[in-house]
């Protein structure tokens, strides 16, 4: 069995630490047991310092309690089915109170949230229960909308004496023989994290029941990663170079914290020579996280790490003996604020790309172009015809839309012109059907088989019979009279040109 489980605390007396904060929690619960109902509590902290202990240690003060890890079961759906409906519902004792708990509420990130935060936020707003939520960062984004609807709880680290205290109650009750040196030395090893210092109490006397100093000093510190705050603090607040490194060392993208030191120096620094020197060294950082980005050689890091934390920190005479707020980088807020128009760009170019065989790069470097043609009504209607662009996609050229009488008046011209191109298409396809009866005859003579060619309109079609029409019947045999034959020649001298008002017909045998 683990002795963290095994030596559990089982009142608030009994949880090591945190004090002042023990005392606002114990108002909490009277005053819930007296039926004044608070707002939940949120246990914020890093882990290890006893923030689910101490919560299962207030479900005893309820007659019963629900228990739930909110970044296993993240989705909406999910959170309301397993404890959205609990929250609202009476206790199965009557008219007691059920405590809900809700571990690692910060967990609920990125695409698999699906609601999770929200579903929380509603849990909280219809809840006739007291609740206790948990959370490890406390500037986590996720957590903005919970904190205005709970009373925070910061909770600190636990101090070294503190927890050398619990360590040489649990050696005594194990029958330990710890030297009292090395229970120091896991305690301050521990870094704070009471969990982490119980378990490498038990994995030491798994091997031996007699701890030494030497069995100790070999075991790594706890690698206890600050967040990005405590980072940007510890750059603009120290002068100390490995204290400035040790800060560093967090669980985000370098680049980020980059961005966050970027943004807070002139909040920081007062001095002008100070600033530009710090700016001078974020630039030098920059070109080297471009390097290894270009290059796939990752070396490059430690340089950028070291201008953006040594080089900014060196840069100021003094540290400031004043508080500043850390910022979050605008450029996030301005990047935010402009995707909507990126995408808005970036439909336009490829439509553009589509319809005119560009490069999206060409497509967008001819905005400024297509903004003055906008200005002229038809001509934008014209081409925002021709690409097919939607109301708001012609807005990002000209502020007002096309007045909708020139839209009427071009509609119109477009559909005279289509009629027109109709004609002149039917036009040309008369004309090759008048040329065709001499080929068809050919190709039919060498097969010899009969043909006939129908002309749809020959009201409609001129036909030049003097020399042309005489060639051809000498050429093609007409099934009539010889008397018939001299008639027609006879009207066709006095008639040069003449309508025809039947089907035109030819035949070979």
């Amino acid at each position: 069995m683990l002795w963290t489980d095994k030596y559990r605390p089982q009142t608030l007396d009994e949880v090591v630490g945190n004090n002042k904060e023990k005392k606002i929690i114990t108002d909490w619960v009277s005053n819930w047991k007296n039926g004044n109902p608070q707002t939940p509590l949120l246990l914020v902290g890093p882990p290890g310092i006893g923030k689910t202990t101490l919560a299962l240690v207030i479900a005893k003060e309820f007659s019963e309690h629900i228990e739930l890890n909110a970044s296993d079961k993240r989705s909406q759906d999910v959170i309301k089915a397993t404890i959205g409906e609990s929250s609202s519902s009476r206790s199965l004792f009557g008219d007691e109170y059920k405590l809900i708990i809700m571990d690692e509420v910060d967990g609920i990130h990125g695409t698999n949230d699906r609601g999770g935060v929200k579903a929380i936020g509603e849990i909280i707003k219809n809840s006739k229960h007291p609740m206790i939520l948990i959370a490890n960062d406390f500037y986590s984004k996720r957590l903005q909308s919970i904190k205005p609807k709970c009373t925070v709880i910061k909770m600190a680290k636990v101090r070294s004496p503190s927890i050398r205290k619990a360590l040489r109650e649990i050696s005594q009750k194990e029958e330990i023989k710890a030297n009292p040196k090395a229970l120091e030395l896991i305690a301050k090893k521990s870094n704070g994290d009471m969990r982490s210092a119980i378990n490498t109490l038990q994995a030491l006397a798994d091997t031996d029941n007699i701890l030494e100093p030497s069995d100790v000093e070999n075991l790594r510190t706890k690698d206890d990663r600050s967040d990005i705050f405590n980072a940007i603090t510890g750059v603009l607040k120290s002068k100390n170079p490995q204290h400035v490194r040790e800060a560093l060392r967090v669980d985000e993208d370098p680049t980020l914290v980059m961005e966050y030191i970027a943004e807070n120096i002139p909040r920081e620094y007062t001095d002008k020579n100070e600033i530009k020197k710090a700016y001078e060294n974020i630039a030098k950082a920059d070109l080297y996280f471009g390097r290894a980005q270009s290059s796939r050689n990752y070396g490059y890091w430690k340089y950028a790490s070291d201008f953006m934390g040594i080089g900014v920190s060196s840069s100021k005479k003094e540290t400031y003996k004043k508080f500043s707020k850390i910022q979050t980088p605008t450029i996030f807020t301005l990047m935010g604020r402009n995707r909507g128009k990126r995408n808005l760009r970036d439909g336009i170019a490829e439509k553009m790309s589509d319809k005119m065989h560009i490069s999206h790069a060409i497509a967008i470097s001819m905005f400024p172009y297509l903004e003055i043609m906008f200005q002229n009504d038809e001509l934008a209607w014209e081409i925002s015809d021709f690409l097919e662009l939607e109301d708001n996609e012609i807005k990002r050229f000209r502020k007002k839309k096309i007045p909708k009488k020139v839209v009427t008046k071009m509609e119109k011209q477009k559909a005279q012109m289509r009629v027109e191109e109709r004609d002149r298409r039917f036009e040309e396809l008369q004309n090759q059907m008048m040329n065709a009866p001499e080929e068809i005859e050919i190709e039919a003579e060498q097969a010899e088989i009969p043909f006939e060619v129908t002309i749809d309109n020959p009201s409609e079609v001129e036909i030049d019979e003097t020399e042309e029409i005489v060639e051809e019947t000498s050429e093609v045999k007409i099934d009539k009279t010889e008397e018939k034959k001299e008639n027609k020649e006879k009207t066709e001298e006095k008639k040069p040109k003449k309508k025809t008002d039947k089907q035109v017909s030819l035949f070979s045998f």
